[in-house]
């Protein structure tokens, strides 16, 4: 096809007393068609007139109207949907050659015909005005920890006008983790920008199961740090558009930096999130001119930090469990009917009876689950072995895959006393060594020898190499040398501390 350009040079190669053949092949044009557009008033897109009659019959003419109908009643309606109805009804009718035709008069009409579409307003963007985050899921990306498995999320921040990002590994969408995550971000940062958009947060409201508690914490995180809170509109993701483009974007660059590391494995969490660290800082490094215009615009950062925990009194069940937003927790027995303060952090908790830690355990990851220690209740079933077999969190009873098998195998021999002797078993486990019972009951499972509590005590009793639980060795502490440090330094101030955010 001639193009405009071509009818250009053409006449300018002609107008320089270039012959017409010459001209013609330095235009890339056959000689008569340089004859046609070397004299003609007009370029070729104005000569042009579109095609508007069919080449051949319209296959759907009949049933078009019926089509048309449905499609303003659903718009959202696909061609292929439609066409594979006609294919129902009209059996032999439409070939499956005609989907295309059908889908492209359909997009036809949606243009000219169809219901107006969503209209998207590009946004100017403030130096030190504004800042978006998300949680974006990582695990696409089968990242693995010492070969195992590492399911997690990133908490991602980015400035709205330089696009500068940095981010926080997670495993839930939590205050807690929400906390830790922006405030790690603005510290990074050197100051604080003037608002902070995010989605709904519902995944976190969710996971603490109280929506204007959920409030009530975050608007004094962000009043700590005098940000205003913006939110987007539900199911409104593109109003968040600078984060979530981000999202996809940093992910990339990651999978790529993977690729070329040449391996997705890491030696621990540490060496992961310096891997991270680095992505982020190549991807920051070609912003630094509109950073260094945003950075002298933020606001200052306050004096310290919030610590990204909150606490919850509960009364601890005749369980001996603690329910922490939708998940049970076991504590020590002696604790049953106590109300103990519980300080919810990021990836922990910890249990408090006044001023004393009590516990302190991993937060469970997701919703409706259990953490339950052999060792806070088994004094209790051990007297009562009749309530191991119903017991609701019975499979947290068995701390290894050998316990769970000796069970199995007390079961087939013995099915009277199978909860008895193993519950005496597991009782060694917790008293003395779990890993020197794990050991004998490896050896005698692999030897086939009958399994009884005496039988693992006695091995466990000479079984060389393994530590006794109750044989503590504590050496004598020097208490002068405390006595050196009050001499060279007289007078000292603690630290500030953080405490956690109560309700």
């Amino acid at each position: 096809m001639i193009k405009d350009a071509q009818v250009r040079r053409l006449r300018q190669l002609l107008g320089d007393g270039i012959p017409l053949y010459l001209a013609a092949m330095k235009v890339g044009m056959d000689a008569k068609t340089a004859r046609k557009y070397g004299h003609a008033e007009r370029l070729p897109s104005e000569l042009f007139i579109p095609r508007t009659w069919r080449t051949r019959e319209d296959p759907f003419q009949d049933v078009w109207p019926e089509l048309r109908d449905r499609l303003v009643l659903n718009p959202g309606l696909q061609a292929k949907t439609l066409f594979e109805d006609l294919q129902r009804r009209f059996p032999g009718q439409f070939p499956d050659g005609q989907l295309r035709t059908l889908q492209r008069k359909i997009k036809a009409w949606k243009a000219l015909e169809g219901p107006s579409k969503e209209v998207f307003f590009d946004q100017v963007h403030t130096p030190g005005e504004l800042a978006a985050s998300d949680f974006t899921c990582m695990n696409d990306l089968h990242v693995t920890l010492a070969g195992q498995t590492f399911d997690h999320l990133v908490y991602h921040f980015v400035l709205t006008y330089s696009n500068w990002e940095t981010g926080t590994v997670c495993f839930s969408e939590s205050f807690e983790s929400l906390s830790q995550g922006l405030q790690n971000a603005l510290w990074e940062l050197g100051g604080v920008p003037r608002a902070h958009r995010t989605d709904r947060l519902t995944a976190a409201v969710n996971n603490l199961g109280d929506r204007e508690l959920f409030q009530q914490r975050y608007r004094a995180l962000l009043a700590h740090y005098g940000l205003a809170p913006q939110a987007i509109g539900a199911r409104k993701a593109n109003q968040n558009g600078d984060v979530e483009q981000s999202h996809n974007r940093f992910k990339q660059a990651a999978d790529q930096a993977l690729m070329l590391r040449g391996s997705r494995d890491f030696d621990d969490r540490a060496a992961y999130e310096r891997f991270l660290r680095a992505v982020f800082a190549q991807r920051n490094s070609g912003r630094a001119g509109r950073f260094a215009e945003e950075r002298p615009l933020l606001n200052e950062l306050p004096s310290r930090r919030v610590d990204a925990c909150h606490r919850r009194q509960v009364r601890v069940t005749q369980g001996s469990t603690i329910r922490i937003a939708t998940n049970t927790y076991s504590v020590p027995s002696r604790l049953i009917g106590e109300r103990v303060d519980v300080h919810v952090m990021v990836e922990h908790l910890e249990v408090w009876l006044g001023p004393a830690l009590v516990e302190r355990m991993p937060r469970l990851r997701g919703r409706h689950k259990h953490s339950i220690n052999y060792r806070h209740v088994i004094d209790w079933l051990v007297r009562k072995p009749g309530a191991f077999a119903a017991y609701r969190h019975r499979d947290a009873l068995f701390p290894t895959s050998r316990f769970r098998r000796v069970y199995d195998a007390l079961l087939e021999h013995s099915p009277a006393r199978a909860a008895k002797d193993y519950l005496r078993i597991l009782e060694l486990a917790a008293r003395e060594s779990e890993a020197g019972v794990d050991a004998v009951l490896g050896r005698l499972l692999e030897g086939g020898v009958p399994i009884t509590p005496t039988v693992v005590e006695e091995h466990l009793r000479h079984d060389l190499g393994l530590p006794r639980a109750m044989e503590v060795v504590v050496s004598v502490v020097d208490l002068s040398t405390y006595d050196l440090l009050l001499e060279t330094r007289e007078d000292f101030s603690l630290p500030d501390q953080q405490t956690c955010m109560s309700p």
